[in-house]
């Protein structure tokens, strides 16, 4: 079991996971997103490798369309 910050909140998973998979289980997947971890940008080339550890603080943003 591992604990995550998203966003300010404190969510728990059975495993480590990736960045997309992550996605996928936030539902997310489709959008325009921009995720960072620990205060650092990840790159859209490594949701699929990058993978988050217990105690990780994520911030996911999501992309606006609209004038």
């Amino acid at each position: 079991m591992i604990q995550l910050i998203i966003n300010g909140q404190a969510q728990q998973f059975e495993s480590p996971l990736t960045v997309i998979q992550l996605i996928d289980r936030l539902a997310l997947q489709g959008k325009r997103i921009a995720i960072e971890r620990n205060g650092e940008i990840v790159p859209r080339s490594q949701f699929r490798e990058q993978i988050l550890n217990h105690g990780d603080h994520i911030e996911v943003v999501v992309a606006v369309g609209g004038g």
